[in-house]
């Protein structure tokens, strides 16, 4: 069978500004994102349906008969199963939220109750990702369930004897990690380790945690779970409840809690966020959406970064800021709660940082990585830099 896996429009709007340079099912939370969760249970490949302007990147595969999911759905065996059972003409759908359909063809969102016979789903509990701050919220639960099904049957490498371990039985190690000098303690979630990844001596892990392929914790790194520290991620200082998606760094000391951090950020020294008011009062976020701060429920929400933005040493973030794709951050005092897409500056003003001189540094960037900043990200990051001009209020003064 043919799996595509489709952006729920409502939900890649309340995603930004994250989902302005990936499909929906592209977001990580637990060990893994969502579509290489539905691969490994799927046990085949899947393919995207999103924004025309990133299909080039992530193309569609077509065949006579596809099951499209809803991206921002997490598998589990109920749901997949519910899923199997669908004939062509069908589509499954929980308290009006489209989960899978089988069709020849790619729909019209708008009219899907005309186009389908309707199914409800008998499943109760799935993780649904709506709102950026979920991807932290649910990130325990995901890494639960992660972690059940990536050790099933599977047994650890060793964990070396310098460590002081506590539930050693909740601490899987794949090939290639190194761990040295270090407390992990499983006693409330489980950790993973996974390939080549290294703990450095002196660090401290409270469960649930999962350190991604090739990434890093740094020296007397403490790490409150539940926290994600995808690919290729360097993290040091104190982390609470976060998720890093890959490719990012934060590599010195200083607190970042209750946060998402995309791909390709760097945060520089003694960088801090906020995560809870001195009034203790429910935080708001930007909404892309409706243009206008939200309430998120929680009261404990720090900061939302997306792919390729960059903070100076000493950099403060106030409680529940989100900041937009390339966005460049630096000197004293608390910028604003929303810094927008390709924000060149800090708290005393900002300007824009001019896409060309943008691409030079992710250029760089990737190159100290071994990789090439592609065309097909070139022309994504160009049309998020001019979709986003109206978020830049200074160019129109």
């Amino acid at each position: 069978m043919n799996y595509i896996l489709f952006d729920n429009p409502t939900d890649r709007q309340n995603l930004l500004p994250l989902t302005f340079t990936r499909p929906v099912a592209n977001i990580r939370i637990g060990i893994l994102t969502i579509a290489e969760k539905w691969e490994k249970h799927l046990k085949s490949s899947v393919s995207y349906l999103t924004m025309d302007y990133l299909q080039n990147k992530f193309p569609i595969a077509l065949q006579n008969e596809n099951v499209f999911i809803n991206g921002s759905i997490c598998p589990n065996e109920d749901l997949i199963n519910e899923i199997l059972n669908l004939q062509m003409g069908q589509a499954l759908y929980k308290n009006e939220v489209m989960l899978a359909f089988k069709s020849a063809l790619a729909i019209d969102f708008k009219n899907i109750a005309t186009q389908f016979e309707l199914i409800e789903s008998k499943v109760e509990n799935f993780l649904h990702i709506k709102f950026s701050y979920d991807i932290f919220s649910l990130n325990g639960q995901a890494i639960e369930e992660d972690f059940k099904f990536l050790t099933a049957g599977r047994k650890s490498q060793p964990i070396s004897n310098t460590n002081q371990v506590i539930h050693p039985e909740n601490v899987f190690l794949e090939e290639g990690a190194i761990v040295e000098c270090s407390i992990l303690n499983a006693t409330v979630g489980p950790i993973y380790i996974a390939k080549d990844a290294e703990v450095m001596e002196g660090c401290k892990i409270r469960g649930p945690f999962s350190l991604g392929e090739h990434a890093g914790l740094k020296m007397d790194a403490k790490i409150y779970g539940p926290t994600t520290v995808g690919p290729h991620c360097k993290v040091g200082g104190e982390v609470n409840n976060a998720v890093f998606f890959a490719y990012s760094n934060k590599g010195h000391d200083g607190f970042v809690g209750n946060a998402v951090i995309g791909e390709w950020v760097n945060m520089g020294a003694d960088t801090n966020n906020s995560n809870l008011k001195n009034t203790y009062d429910e935080v708001k976020l930007w909404s892309y959406d409706r243009q206008k701060f939200e309430k998120t429920g929680l009261t404990f929400c720090g900061l939302i970064m997306a792919d390729h933005a960059k903070c100076g040493i000493n950099t403060m973030f106030n409680t529940g800021t989100v900041v937009g794709v390339g966005a460049n951050i630096f000197g004293a005092g608390f910028p604003r709660n929303f810094i927008p897409d390709f924000a060149w500056g800090g708290a005393q003003g900002f300007e824009t940082f001019v896409i060309n001189k943008f691409f030079k540094t992710a250029e760089a960037v990737y190159k100290r990585r071994g990789l090439e900043l592609t065309e097909d990200d070139k022309n994504i990051l160009t049309f998020v830099y001019n979709e986003t001009k109206q978020h830049r209020y200074w160019e129109t003064k």
